[in-house]
């Protein structure tokens, strides 16, 4: 039998919560209801957010050379990829991917260190860029910069960052499965530090990492009661010299089911289809803009995008709008 996905979009916008078995019946969607399923999301999706594509854009600020032991990351202590390892780049560097995501008209620029957390030079430095940056640009800034200090926190704040990203990445169960050289409640307590400075917090997950519909749908909740403003969806992008390599769990129906689970549980946030929808979502990419409204244009840490231009191009044909909103329209 048919669910009637658009009856309980309508009932989400008038605020209700959807229950654990309709959460799973969304990842179970039959293939043949899909777009019933999408066109539902949609509905969400519009009441908030009408056509407007909101988009962001990544400078790897600090690469590998992490102690961590995450098993997704090229970045991290245990992988033998072969990526670019490299200490906090300088302010021209970072002034420049400014000016390349306004050109892009990537609305929000994103700064991302690897390591546990920063150092007082590293925040010293992200702190100092981002004064200028704003004074150039009218761009929303965010930093991801790991685990963060209160201090940390109230010193970028007062730069002028508006966002930090920290994402939960999986469920609290699956965490141990995935890194065990910090815990679950540790990402957590980032992301309330962040909040408690008065910084907007964006926390997100990676799908495909081997967990469980149920840990899906509780990273996706999880998310919900952290209050977290802008979600990133990843999907797992195996690379080769990783503890996940050959880890190849997704299909580019699941994704899309994926990303209207997380529309439903997280109506009003921005929903932002993240690192791994080249390789995962493939041909059917467009249509993750039914239940997402933001993307990452160009490349991601350490693996390539594609064309800023393909990526115009996909929302020009659909229809829908890039979202122009800068940093001091928001406020």
């Amino acid at each position: 039998m048919l669910n009637d996905w658009s009856e309980i979009a309508d009932r989400v916008i008038a605020g209700e919560e959807v229950t654990n078995r309709e959460a799973l019946s969304i990842l179970n969607c039959p293939d043949d209801e899909l777009l019933l399923l999408l066109q539902a999301s949609y509905k969400i999706r519009y009441h908030y957010f009408g056509n407007k594509v909101k988009l962001n854009m990544i400078i790897n600020a600090k690469s590998g050379l992490c102690p961590e032991n995450c098993g997704y990351c090229a970045q991290s202590s245990l992988s033998t990829a072969p990526v670019e390892k490299y200490t906090m780049v300088n302010r021209t560097s970072l002034l420049s991917g400014a000016a390349e995501a306004n050109r892009l008209n990537a609305r929000t620029y994103c700064i991302v260190a690897s390591g546990r957390g920063p150092s007082k030079r590293e925040v010293d430095t992200v702190a100092t860029s981002v004064k200028e940056i704003k004074e150039r640009y009218d761009l929303k800034v965010c930093a991801c910069m790991g685990i963060l200090k209160p201090e940390q926190a109230e010193q970028l704040k007062e730069a002028g960052v508006d966002r930090y990203n920290h994402n939960i990445n999986t469920s609290k169960a699956h965490h141990p499965n995935i890194t065990t050289s910090h815990t679950y409640d540790d990402r957590v307590e980032t992301v309330n530090t962040a909040k408690d400075a008065g910084i907007s917090p964006c926390s997100g997950v990676i799908v495909g990492m081997k967990e469980t519909q149920a840990d899906v749908i509780d990273m996706a909740r999880s998310l919900k009661i952290l209050d977290a403003d802008s979600i990133p969806v990843n999907f797992l992008h195996a690379i080769d010299g990783t503890p996940l390599e050959g880890t190849e769990e997704l299909d580019p129906r699941y994704c899309l089911k994926v990303l209207a689970l997380f529309r439903f549980i997280n109506p009003s946030k921005e929903i932002r289809i993240s690192g791994g929808r080249e390789v995962n979502l493939r041909s059917l990419q467009p249509l993750g803009l039914y239940p997402a409204n933001s993307v990452f244009v160009g490349d991601y840490l350490t693996t390539a995008g594609q064309k800023s231009t393909i990526d115009h191009k996909m929302i020009e044909d659909l229809g829908f709008e890039i979202d122009y909103k800068g940093a001091a329209e928001e406020r």
